[in-house]
């Protein structure tokens, strides 16, 4: 329920592989990288701005790109997007792995169905569908028969596809429906309210919408949050006045009222709201970071009811999950580090009151309801395990999953008579199954028809040692028969942050490169929430080496055991985890041959004077928190680490000209630093899409674009030529 923003790393998008030769290198197929003629970058300007931080002054030459409505900074955006597109159009086999890319994304997905009203609705995109259409048809309907009916086409919403549906939420009995877009993948949206039936827009649409979830309230209206928007540009830091509002339907959005915050003692960064199924209750969730939060209550059948305090601190990151009349379920971690359910009273819901009815145990627990019973997802090294509950607490069965992977869904109405859930590994492509919730039994609901088959993949889960002795798993995918002779070109990916778990997940991407004889590793770092909170505070603020380090040491392990070598392994993260690659790769350059950097925090000393980015300071901590503090992030910050006459990894940092949540001056930045003080032995270079945003919503002719032009790269500057025939 709470809607706390974290930065999430690159979706990876469900699909197969299509390429069935390995790419292995040999005399015919690589060549040196130092033959190759030195690159020409466009110039880029050094201004003379200089901050002073506890009495040290940091220079920052480049702070003019962080003006991104400035004819300059365009101006270099093409300039650089024009050098970028060159180099890789000069790369032999660059249209030879889009082919294969495409070819491999081109397959029917279809999701969990749900029902609303008097219809079972489905997202399903025929394969090269830029965004997943949403259908429905009569309950009863057979999906392969001819009643299913489109309900929504986001391919309809812009010409080209870069307009997305970002949330959809139906009324209590399912007759209205309200919508919200986002445009050009950023973070502010929309909000369109249509009848359900007739699917007309009922009133104008609802504006400058951010960070919000869609709450309805039987068939009468909902909630939703926003800030005010800035003057000028969008990119400008928000305020702590996340507000949440309450829209009545047939009245303005200018009349809409604010339900909370916005007040000098409601100064909160995210707030979101969640109405039990019986609309009986209000839950607020209010927080100043992406960790932790205060709870409120407010019973809507009482006219003029005050908000209750559950939990006035920031202590915990607590969560409503269900209610049976005044009983309230929560799920927390106050106290119980990897999480767990405790039963109140709406009348005391005070910690104090909480009674456990599922306790912590030593593996993360996620949860899930539907059909009168609880579900708990608990992450065994990152392995799902789920068991069933009933609301008294009692263990009824644990679900027999179809293998060793992820699952999600277990979710639906109370009176649901069937539940779904997802299954799926690094090579196993996601499944749907049909649930019996009172008899446990599973049925496959729906799998790809795709061109891959498992059987000839392998994925073992390791446990190495990083720099200070902690344990560390990570997971390597990878073609059956594969030699560990160091040769094997090969993706590190890691994240690291957020309490934000990589669990085991299916990618197009990650199957076209291991079919090319690649090896895909993941790492499951510190300050991810793989291991519970303490996992995640062993990697903030002045832990946060811990995190580098550990990815340090998983390129370690991948080189002494003769997976690859530094000439043939390749690091990549988004995000959070575009911090973690440019930390690495300033760190310890020679360990690396290619370092991929997507929508990456990077210059972490100006951080949170962008968008949401102040909410970040509980991973990060901010410049002027300390003079410690100040001096910890200078001391890792990636724009500011960039050594002069120093070789770094062949680099190609990705980002978005409209990613309004780690904005594009991030990157800007540290392609300019690289470019200027780096050796010429490697290329540095930066791909700018146009027209899209952190990642979330880009349509799929983009991602395999932009994939393919990664992995090229990639093969590229690790000696390949030519793929083999």
């Amino acid at each position: 329920m709470k809607y706390a923003i974290t930065l999430l790393a690159t979706a990876m998008l469900s699909a197969c592989g299509g390429a069935k030769q390995d790419v292995k290198p040999s005399q015919d197929v690589t060549v040196s990288t130092e033959q190759r003629q030195p690159l020409a970058y466009p110039d880029t300007r050094k201004g003379d701005t200089v901050d002073t931080y506890f009495d040290t002054t940091v220079a920052d030459p480049y702070r003019w790109l962080e003006d991104d409505r400035s004819s300059e900074t365009e101006a270099w955006v093409k300039a650089q997007n024009k050098v970028t597109f060159s180099y890789l159009e000069q790369i032999p086999f660059r249209d030879e792995v889009r082919a294969k890319l495409e070819k491999s994304w081109n397959f029917e997905r279809i999701g969990a169905p749900f029902k609303e009203g008097d219809y079972q609705y489905f997202y399903k995109n025929d394969g090269l569908q830029n965004q997943f259409v949403l259908y429905r048809q009569k309950v009863g309907g057979q999906q392969d028969g001819g009643e299913a009916e489109v309900f929504l086409d986001p391919n309809t919403f812009s010409e080209d596809g870069t307009t997305s549906l970002a949330d959809i939420e139906f009324s209590r009995d399912g007759s209205l429906a309200a919508y919200a877009i986002s445009e050009g993948g950023s973070d502010w949206r929309k909000i369109i309210i249509i009848d359900a039936k007739t699917k007309e827009q009922l009133e104008p649409t609802l504006i400058d919408v951010k960070f919000s979830g869609i709450s309805w309230v039987g068939n009468d209206g909902f909630y939703y949050s926003s800030y005010d928007k800035p003057e000028g540009s969008e990119l400008s830091a928000m305020t702590d006045q996340h507000k949440l509002y309450y829209h009545k339907l047939g009245t303005a959005q200018a009349d809409d009222k604010v339900v909370f915050g916005g007040t000098a003692d409601q100064k909160h960064r995210y707030v979101g709201a969640a109405v039990t199924e019986d609309d009986k209750y209000l839950l607020v969730s209010a927080a100043v970071s992406t960790s932790g939060n205060k709870l409120f209550l407010k019973d809507l059948t009482k006219k003029d009811s005050s908000f209750v305090t559950i939990l006035d601190h920031t202590d915990s990151d607590t969560d409503l999950l269900d209610n049976d009349g005044d009983k309230l379920y929560l799920v927390t971690n106050l106290n119980a580090p990897n999480r767990k359910v405790v039963v109140t009273s709406a009348t005391k819901p005070t910690p104090e009151n909480w009674q456990e009815l599922i306790p912590e145990t030593e593996n993360v627990l996620r949860i899930s309801k539907g059909a009168g019973y609880l579900f708990a997802n608990y992450m065994v090294d990152a392995i799902a395990q789920v068991k069933q509950y009933d609301y008294s607490g009692k263990l009824v069965r644990e679900i027999e999953l179809p293998g060793i992977g992820s699952a999600g869904g277990f979710s639906g109405k109370k009176d649901a008579e069937t539940l779904y859930y997802s299954f799926a590994n690094y090579t196993t492509p996601s499944s749907i199954y049909a649930l019996a919730p009172d008899s446990g039994k599973s049925e496959l609901y729906n799998s790809p028809k795709i061109d891959f088959n498992p059987e000839n993949y392998t994925s073992e889960q390791v446990f190495y040692t990083s720099k200070d002795g902690t344990k560390v798993p990570m997971i390597i995918s990878y073609k059956k028969g594969l030699k560990k002779d160091a040769t094997n070109p090969t993706i590190l990916y890691g994240y690291g942050g957020f309490n934000v778990s990589l669990t085991p997940s299916f990618s197009v991407a990650n199957a076209v490169w291991m079919e090319m004889g690649g090896v895909y590793a993941v790492a499951n770092l510190r300050g991810g929430g793989e291991y519970g909170k303490a996992w995640h505070n062993a990697g903030v603020q002045q832990q946060k080496q811990n995190v580098f380090d550990d990815f340090i040491a998983a390129a370690e392990y991948l080189q002494q055991q003769q997976y690859t070598s530094a000439d043939k392994l390749a690091i990549r993260g988004g995000s959070n985890g575009g911090l973690l690659v440019g930390a690495a790769m300033t760190q310890r350059p020679e360990l690396f041959k290619v370092a991929l950097p997507a929508v990456g925090v990077l210059d972490m000393l100006r951080y949170h004077t962008f968008t949401a980015g102040a909410g970040w300071a509980y991973d990060y901590g901010t410049a002027e928190q300390s003079a410690d503090m100040f001096q910890y992030l200078k001391g890792y910050s990636p724009v500011h680490n960039v050594q002069p006459g120093t070789t770094y990894p062949a680099t190609m940092v990705t980002t978005a000209d409209h990613d309004d949540r780690v904005v594009p001056a991030h990157s800007f930045k540290f392609a300019a630093e690289l470019q200027d003080k780096a050796t010429k032995v490697n290329p540095q270079l930066i791909r700018i899409d146009v027209n899209a945003g952190h990642g979330a919503g880009m349509p799929v002719s983009m991602v395999i674009d932009q994939t393919a032009d990664i992995f090229s790269f990639t093969l590229y500057n690790m000696g390949y030529q030519q793929l083999p025939q």
